[in-house]
């Protein structure tokens, strides 16, 4: 059984090797688990996955293999909100909730909903047998019955569900959605390179021991500089205009590779790169700083992430004149060119489609300015923007 389902989670694409397959099969001779779906689950999620990221394929799998549990693959998302959305609760009395009787079981249960996610066309409430609100329906939100499928609700109410079904937790890691903060951290752990640096304030244990050892058993400690990831990154981030449309995933970039990086320096921009950026948009007309001084400021080994859609004239990027916001004595293509000149390592990294580059002859302009290192704000596109960063 194990090595059919093993081959089904490597039919998925998720890279596990035999050694974890080995490791799974000595996990359950130990009965680490035992009779138990969702403890199995566990498990053999934890070894034969290596990487968050292929955590929503091994969900798919491991619904697509196992007999009762097929339909965890299901697709909730085409259910309309106000189907689920709470208008009225409703309160019964404990004989009316001894009268409710159950479905019959977890595969029943599965199946049924199934049969309902084809057959539903509105918005049901108060009912007992649709996917609605307040009634007694084994599916849905808010209100009871003694053994159902809870979805669309916040937190639980009588404890009673025997599935808890909303998106799957890791469904946004997979590498071809837009990224979130937690999987664009998960993708930029890629560009550590630790060293230890600073006051000595953590416990060295073999240091310690060995010295206590040669000091006859009296204790010695000995401590270290704390281990901090030691990669410099410098950030430029176009704000305005066409980039108000991706603020959101700007944003938790922003918010990850603060929490990444001891070593980051940003800049804010505006279409394209010209003779000044500056640090705090409120203040960007009196407090710019030149990017002349940024070279200058920082050496060649910062890792430069440009963030941009790149959706402007061409005439902005390759003519002098051409900002909408200034007269810029020299084109934005030869400020790009001393900074990719100047640092040894650039990127871009671009929220627009990337099906959609070809339509903009600016983002094909700057594709060229940065040696065709612009990736898409994909987790894929990040891991191919941290890999040419290494």
């Amino acid at each position: 059984m194990l090595i059919d389902f093993f081959l089904k989670v490597r039919e998925y694409r998720v890279p596990s090797t035999i050694r974890e397959l080995l490791d799974l099969i000595r996990a359950l001779e130990q009965n680490v688990v035992f009779a138990d779906i969702d403890n199995f689950y566990t498990i053999s999620r934890a070894i034969l996955v290596k990487d968050e990221s292929y955590f929503d394929r091994f969900d798919r799998a491991f619904a697509d293999y196992f007999k009762g549990v097929e339909s965890l693959d299901l697709d909730l998302s085409s259910i309309p909100e106000d189907w689920l959305r709470k208008q009225l609760e409703k309160t019964l009395s404990e004989e009316e909730k001894q009268a409710i009787e159950a479905m019959g079981g977890f595969d029943k249960l599965m199946e049924t909903l199934a049969e309902r996610l084809k057959e539903q066309e509105k918005r049901h409430q108060g009912g007992n047998k649709w996917i609605g609100t307040g009634g007694t329906s084994p599916f849905g939100a808010y209100g009871y019955n003694p053994e159902g499928v809870r979805i669309g609700q916040n937190e639980s109410r009588h404890r009673k569900a025997v599935k808890v079904w909303d998106k799957r937790q890791y469904r946004n890691l997979d590498n071809q959605v837009e990224i979130g903060t937690r999987n664009i951290k998960v993708a930029l752990r890629k560009l550590r390179q630790f060293a230890r640096s600073g006051a000595s304030e953590e416990l060295a244990m073999d240091d310690t021991i060995s010295a206590t050892a040669k000091n006859a058993g009296y204790l010695d400690i000995k401590m270290k500089p704390e281990r901090h990831n030691a990669v410099k990154v410098l950030m430029f981030f176009d704000v305005g205009g066409s980039m108000d449309d991706h603020i959101r995933v700007c944003e938790q970039l922003f918010s990850a590779v603060h929490t990444e990086f001891k070593h980051l320096e940003f800049f804010y921009f505006h279409n394209c790169l010209y003779e000044q950026v500056w640090h705090d948009n409120a203040r960007r007309y009196n407090e710019g700083m030149d990017v002349l001084d940024v070279i200058h400021k920082f050496s060649r080994d910062y890792k430069v992430i440009f963030v941009g859609d790149a959706t402007m004239g061409p005439y902005e990027i390759t003519y002098p004149g051409g900002s909408v916001e200034h007269w810029n004595q020299e084109p934005g293509s030869v400020w790009m060119e001393r900074v990719t000149d100047h640092f040894d390592k650039v990127i871009w990294l671009n929220p627009q489609p990337q099906e959609a580059w070809h339509y903009y002859p600016s983002i094909n302009i700057m594709h060229q300015l940065v040696d065709k290192k612009m990736y898409p704000m994909t987790i894929s596109g990040l891991t191919e923007g941290i890999k040419a960063l290494l």
